[in-house]
């Protein structure tokens, strides 16, 4: 047995609320360059670099990659050999995000309840996922998420007679729908099976994959990159105003799911899709 005082996970989620949203992570960053390259629209071409000289500018002088510092939504994946002493686990993360924000001058955008709607004043609470894993570690990721994106999300309770060219037209209606609000080029995340709600957190945790990272099943590999062509075909393009780079990335996770259901859904990012990971 491991034991981890909560001041620990409180200082790391602090660090990685600020890290996550002034320093694009490798793989956006990788994406990004390879997208300036191949784009062929000339428009496309000159927006996507801006957005990389806007980046850039950023990384210097330390700002926020965009304006929007996002509601944090933290996955906490914690050995079952781990025994977390000092603060209550949800508060020290809460804690952590409020050290981040505040102490990083961070935007907070979070209100206390969805219609009264009175700003937290320090970005609390986060939305957290937990899930208890074998070993003696704890995995953090840290995933602020800006709502220009998650406001064009979409969940679809499909027919099991939908079977995957329905989960194809989802996907596809949801970018459609998205068009330029979701300040593409954008990632897909997209979740099948399970639940209601269950498939809504697999579309989120699966744009925590780095993007360029295919799944290991054959079928969803095949999906994914199928996909991202198609999507790129629509000519929505960077910044909504045309080209071939709508979108930098398509994850997909998959859950075993009901008999009767085919619960799809589609979380959408920006192109900054912020997301920091640590093991402790």
């Amino acid at each position: 047995m491991r034991t981890v005082n909560t001041e620990i996970l409180i200082q790391n989620i602090k660090e990685m609320c600020i890290e996550a949203n002034h320093y694009l992570s490798k793989d956006m960053d990788e994406v990004m360059k390879k997208a300036v390259v191949t784009e062929k629209s000339e428009l496309g071409k000159k927006i996507l670099n801006q957005l990389q000289e806007n980046l850039k500018i950023a990384d210097e002088d330390m700002i926020p990659i965009c304006q929007d510092t996002g509601m944090a939504v933290i996955f906490l994946e914690i050995g079952q050999d781990v025994h977390l002493e000092g603060m209550a686990v949800g508060d020290a993360i809460n804690e952590g995000v409020r050290r981040g924000y505040t102490e990083g001058f961070l935007r907070k955008s979070v209100v206390g309840d969805p219609l009264i709607r009175e700003n937290t004043k320090d970005n609390t609470p986060a939305v957290i996922h937990y899930d208890i894993v074998p070993g003696d570690k704890i995995k953090i990721t840290v995933a602020p998420k800006g709502f220009g994106s998650e406001n064009m999300s979409r969940i679809f309770m499909l027919k099991p007679a939908d079977g995957a060219e329905g989960v194809k037209e989802a996907i596809l209606t949801a970018v459609k729908d998205a068009g330029p609000n979701a300040c593409p080029p954008m990632v897909v995340g997209v979740g099948i099976g399970g639940t209601f709600e269950k498939c809504a957190i697999l579309a989120k945790k699966a744009l925590t994959r780095p993007a360029g990272e295919h799944s290991e099943i054959p079928y969803v590999r095949e999906m994914e990159t199928e996909m991202l062509e198609k999507i790129n075909r629509l000519g929505i393009g960077p910044g909504g105003l045309g080209g071939t780079t709508t979108a930098l990335a398509v994850n997909i996770n998959t859950y075993p799911t009901h008999i009767a259901g085919l619960p799809v859904a589609v979380n959408i990012c920006c192109h900054v899709n912020r997301h920091v990971v640590r093991e402790i």
